[in-house]
């Protein structure tokens, strides 16, 4: 019961939250934009009636997850809303797919455990989706990481790349057995060993450095967690110095993006000007930001997508940013929390690989905003346009869910 109330409370402050970003944005224009508001109602209703479904024939398992993840999916639609009220609809439809996928994870699928035993055809779906981009891609903003099919049609085949990748490495080390021998541990994780970096050489030639680290931090991750070996860890950590280093040497647009981040002022009006773009909104925002509607951050290129944290920082402060952090910091230990409280080692790895899979996104390209690494084009999880990235955080929350569930 003194969960149910702490959930009811929370949904409460999601909805006020809801409906106090709408109605703003309802009168920044004149007269008074009642769609704004219509939107805000119709997202206060899917996220009450996803969070009783889940409830009511579910009751057990972590319902956090699915708060946590509306109120980023709330501040995510008002920004945009904010930039473009047409982007804002279609994410507001994206949104809509993938609480509708959240609830069907939960419903449809049986116990997790039985999932374990295809490894080679998760193996298959990560070694075709990871190369897609590079024989049938298209070239966007310096990365040829979408395929655009007609006039309407776009994705990422390295979104549900992360997820195959997940779900293939989890299997492939649920069964890894200490014998405390390098040759029989060999054997065990060559194989899962080649496949990641396989995907990791496949982002880097398709100049999508966010997801080569994501999927780093997934592999490196999920290795220590199933093998309690640091050896292996400082071993990888080794190999991708190394391989940093060669591809710093052999890759022209790594060395413009190590230089862009060395220096970003002396290139503000060419390479670097997106990233001092991004640091004039944050410092006009200061604290407690300038207000929603009283932001000008028109000349930010790609605002909607790998800029919006900007965008928010402006608009709202740097401490609701921060809250934001914060929100992603529980939406991450909601998911550790679920490979606790199970018992199989193959829904433990899971839970631990998404867990990564969103921590990692978070900081990329947050750090990559605030110029600490690097800024590689990724999205910010749900809050970031994106159809791709919002279907694939919401399938990994659904079967964070799920796992939650059967503990």
């Amino acid at each position: 019961m003194k969960a149910l109330k702490r959930e009811k409370r929370l949904l409460r402050w999601v909805y006020l939250l809801c409906l106090l970003l709408f109605t703003t944005l309802g009168f920044i224009e004149q007269p008074f934009d009642k769609f704004a508001l219509i939107m805000g109602v119709v997202l206060c209703i899917l996220i009450g009636y996803s969070h009783f479904v889940i409830r009511r024939f579910y009751p057990d398992g972590d319902k956090f997850i699915l708060i946590f993840a509306s109120v980023l999916a709330v501040v995510g639609i008002a920004a945009l809303y904010r930039i473009d009220k047409g982007i804002a609809i279609k994410q507001l439809i994206w949104i809509t797919g993938g609480i509708v996928s959240y609830i069907l994870i939960v419903v449809i699928l049986p116990d997790l455990r039985s999932f374990a035993k295809y490894k080679n055809l998760y193996m298959i779906g990560t070694l075709i989706l990871m190369p897609l981009a590079l024989i049938f891609g298209t070239e966007l903003n310096g990365a040829k990481n979408w395929i655009i099919i007609g006039n309407s049609i776009s994705f990422q085949p390295s979104e549900f790349g992360k997820i195959a990748l997940v779900l293939y490495l989890a299997s492939a080390l649920a069964t890894y057995e200490n014998k405390n021998n390098f040759k029989e541990d060999f054997i065990q994780l060559w194989q899962p060993a080649l496949v990641a970096g396989v995907s990791m050489g496949c982002m880097v030639l398709q100049r999508d450095l966010g997801s080569a680290l994501i999927f780093f931090g997934i592999s490196i991750t999920l290795l220590y967690v199933s093998t309690s070996k640091k050896k292996y860890v400082f071993t990888s950590l080794g190999l991708a110095g190394v391989g940093s280093v060669a591809g710093y040497m052999l890759f022209g647009h790594v060395r413009e993006r190590v230089m862009i981040w060395l220096d970003p002022w002396k290139y503000k009006l060419g390479e670097s000007y997106q990233i001092i773009e991004g640091m004039y909104s944050i410092a006009a925002g200061g604290l407690f930001g300038v207000g929603l509607g009283q932001g000008h951050f028109q000349s930010l290129p790609v605002k909607e997508s790998d800029m919006i944290y900007a965008v928010i920082c402006e608009e709202f402060g740097i401490i609701f940013a921060i809250g934001l952090m914060i929100i992603y910091f529980l939406l991450f230990y909601r998911g550790i929390r679920a490979a606790f409280v199970t018992d199989d080692k193959y829904s433990q790895l899971i839970a631990v690989g998404f867990s990564t899979m969103i921590a990692c996104q978070t900081l990329v390209i947050i750090g990559g905003i605030f110029a600490v690494i690097p800024l590689t084009g990724i999205t910010l999880p749900i809050i970031s346009y994106g159809g791709s990235s919002v279907l694939t955080i919401f399938f990994a929350l659904g079967i964070l869910q799920k796992i939650s569930e059967e503990a």
